[in-house]
C-alpha cells in the first residue's frame, strides 16, 4: 500500500492553443503538483517518442513539454532535465528533432539525458517487494539507469490506445526509461510489467507527477498506426493509476477491465477504480462519447501470435536469440515503408489543417518531417524479411524437431 499526495485525484481542463501554456499551468496547480514533487530535487521530464516521424498523438506535444517546463520554472523548480530513451525500432534521435522536442529544450535551456547512452551506468535493482514477473523475465538481474534513482520523475504520455495494453499512458512511460533495450521480452507479461515498474518507481523517486495531453488523441492500433481526433484535453495527477484510469474511461474503456489498472489498484499502488477518483476541473460526463477502438495492425497481429497464441513455443527462438532482429525490421517495414507513406502521410497533412497542426507547425523552423519511401529504410526493411524467412525456417524445423 502506497500514500503519496494527490493519490485518487486527478485534474482534467479543456484547452485551446492560445491558452494552452497557461492551461498546462492551471491543470497541474489543480492536480497539486507543488505537494508531489520537492523542489530540492532534480525533475526530469519523461518525454515520449514512439516514432521518429511527426504523427498526432503519438509522442510528446511541443507545447505540452514547454508548457510543463514553464509552470515548473515559475514555481522556483530550476533544476530539471529532459529524459531520452530510444527502442530497437524507433530513433530518438531523429525523433527528438522531427517532433520538435529539441527545439523546446534547446529554447528553454533544458539540459537531457540519454538514456541509450553507453556512458550511463545501470545497476542490478534489489526490489523490496516481491516482483510480479520481471525477475521471471530477467533472471540474470533486473537493471535500471542510475541516473534516474533519486530525481522526480513527470511523465509526459498522450491520450491513445495501444495494441499490446489497450490504452497507454503514464504507467507505460515508464517502460522505456527503466527498462534496457531487452525490454521487448515483457510484451507476453506485459500487464505485470507495467505494476513492477510502478512498484520501483514509488521506490526510486522522492516525487512522481504524470502530466497527458489529449489535445490530439489516437485511437486504433496505436501507439503509432492510428486515428487521430481532435478532444482538446489535458489531465494531470501524482497517481499514476488514476490519470490512466480516467484517460481509459475518457477513451470508452472500462479502467479496472484493463489488467495493468485493476492490478496496480489492488496492490495499492494508486486509485483505477472510476468511483474512488477525485476528478477535479473539467467534469468529464459532459464529454460526449469518445467510443475509441483498441485495433491491431498485422505486425502486431503477428507479434501476438508469438506471445499467446500457435507461435508461443517459438518465443524465445525468434525474439531473443541472433534471429531476434527479424521483428525489428519487420516493424520498420510495416510502419516506415507501406503504413506511413501510404496511409499515414495523408493522414498527417489533413491533421496539419487543424488549429492543433498548426500550432505544430509554429515550432521550430515551421517545417513538418514527412517522409516516402526512403531508399536505405527500404533496404533496411528488405534485410530484416530476409532474417524473417530464416526465422520462420528455423522455427519450422525446431517445431519438426520437437513433434
Amino acid at each position: 500500500m502506497s500514500n503519496f499526495p494527490g493519490k485518487g485525484k486527478v485534474a482534467v481542463i479543456k484547452t485551446h492553443p492560445a491558452t494552452v501554456l497557461q492551461d498546462y499551468a492551471r491543470v497541474m496547480e489543480l492536480a497539486g503538483f507543488r505537494q508531489a514533487l520537492p523542489k530540492d530535487n532534480t525533475t526530469a521530464l519523461k518525454i515520449n517518442i514512439s516514432w521518429q516521424t511527426w504523427y498526432p498523438a503519438c509522442s510528446s506535444a511541443p507545447w505540452q513539454i514547454e508548457g510543463v517546463a514553464r509552470a515548473l520554472r515559475a514555481a522556483g523548480y530550476t533544476d530539471i532535465v529532459g529524459a531520452h530513451n530510444d527502442t530497437v525500432v524507433v530513433d530518438a534521435r531523429d525523433g527528438e528533432f522531427n517532433n520538435k522536442h529539441r527545439f523546446v529544450t534547446d529554447m528553454l535551456g533544458i539540459p537531457c539525458i540519454y538514456l541509450y547512452h553507453e556512458d550511463f551506468e545501470w545497476f542490478e535493482y534489489k526490489p523490496k517487494q516481491p516482483f510480479l514477473v520481471l525477475d521471471k523475465v530477467f533472471p540474470e538481474g533486473v537493471f535500471i539507469p542510475k541516473a534516474l534513482v533519486g530525481k522526480n520523475i513527470i511523465h509526459l504520455p498522450t491520450v491513445k490506445t495501444h495494441v499490446f495494453t489497450t490504452i497507454t499512458g503514464a504507467m507505460k512511460n515508464a517502460f522505456g526509461g527503466l527498462l534496457h533495450r531487452h525490454r521487448h521480452w515483457t510484451h507476453s507479461v506485459i500487464h505485470d510489467t507495467l505494476v513492477d515498474l510502478l512498484m520501483i518507481q514509488q521506490d526510486i523517486h522522492p516525487g512522481i507527477f504524470a502530466v497527458m495531453d489529449g489535445t490530439f488523441a489516437g485511437d486504433g492500433p496505436g501507439p503509432r498506426a492510428m486515428r487521430w481526433h481532435e478532444k482538446d484535453i489535458l489531465l494531470a495527477s501524482a497517481d499514476q493509476v488514476a490519470i490512466d484510469a480516467v484517460s481509459a474511461k475518457l477513451q470508452g474503456f472500462d479502467p479496472m477491465s484493463l489488467r495493468f489498472i485493476r492490478a496496480a489498484h489492488e496492490r495499492g499502488l494508486g486509485v483505477g477504480d472510476p468511483k474512488q477518483i477525485e476528478i477535479v476541473g473539467y467534469d468529464i460526463n459532459q464529454e460526449s462519447a469518445w467510443n475509441f477502438k483498441q485495433t491491431d495492425t498485422f505486425a502486431s497481429k503477428g507479434q501476438k501470435m508469438i506471445y499467446h497464441g500457435p507461435l508461443k513455443p517459438l518465443e524465445n527462438l525468434l525474439l531473443r536469440t541472433p534471429l531476434a532482429p527479424w521483428s525489428f525490421f519487420a516493424s520498420n517495414f510495416y510502419h516506415n515503408v507501406y503504413w506511413y507513406p501510404f496511409v499515414g502521410r495523408p493522414r498527417v497533412e489533413a491533421a496539419l489543417k487543424t488549429k492543433w497542426g498548426q500550432l505544430f507547425k509554429q515550432y521550430g523552423d515551421g517545417k513538418v518531417v514527412m517522409p516516402g519511401m526512403e531508399p536505405r529504410t527500404v533496404a533496411v526493411a528488405a534485410s530484416g524479411l530476409a532474417l524473417l524467412a530464416t526465422a520462420l525456417i528455423a522455427g519450422g524445423l525446431f517445431l519438426a524437431r520437437k513433434n
